[in-house]
């Protein structure tokens, strides 16, 4: 039941990330919802299946986007590596984490992009994708974090039953 349930949220959240915060930018940088949620997701300790939600949401992406669909699969699963990676360091602090995780997956996640674009014919700059694409993409990730995890902690929550012990 936990992995089913992935496939309406991660919809939703690709529905939110096409229809309304892809059309609001900063200079030319959007945020990637469907990164935040999964890092937020990821860092949560009692989940166990961040790397199906990965797949599914990068897959998801891949085929809604114009880049080729194994670059938003190796983003995102890159950005759950990072998180469980980040979760083990900063297990006192989640918060850190997830600004870790969110930071450094922004990084990974535009610049497989921009790779991928460069090789398919579709060269950006460099020095306008980090100026006008990445480091805003950064900022709008980042603002996003805290209202995200705040929903995905219930959701974890609710998902995940952390059992008591007497």
């Amino acid at each position: 039941m936990r992995n089913l349930v992935a496939f309406p949220i991660l919809f939703l959240v690709l529905l939110l990330q096409t229809t309304i915060f892809s059309r609001l930018t900063l200079l030319s940088g959007a945020a990637d919802l469907m990164l935040v949620t999964l890092a937020a997701l990821a860092v949560q300790e009692q989940v166990t299946s961040a790397w199906h939600w990965a797949v599914l949401g990068g897959l998801m992406v891949g085929l809604a986007s114009g880049v080729p669909w194994f670059v938003p699969v190796i983003g995102y699963l890159v950005v759950v590596g990072l998180a469980r990676l980040f979760q083990q360091r900063f297990w006192q602090a989640p918060i850190l984490a997830l600004f870790g995780v969110v930071f450094t997956g922004s990084w990974v996640v535009n610049l497989l992009t921009l790779f991928a674009l460069q090789i398919a014919g579709r060269a950006i700059a460099l020095d306008d994708a980090l100026s006008l694409v990445i480091l805003p993409s950064l900022l709008l990730n980042m603002l996003l974090a805290v209202p995200v995890r705040a929903l995905i902690v219930d959701l974890a929550d609710w998902l995940y039953p952390v059992e008591e012990t007497l």
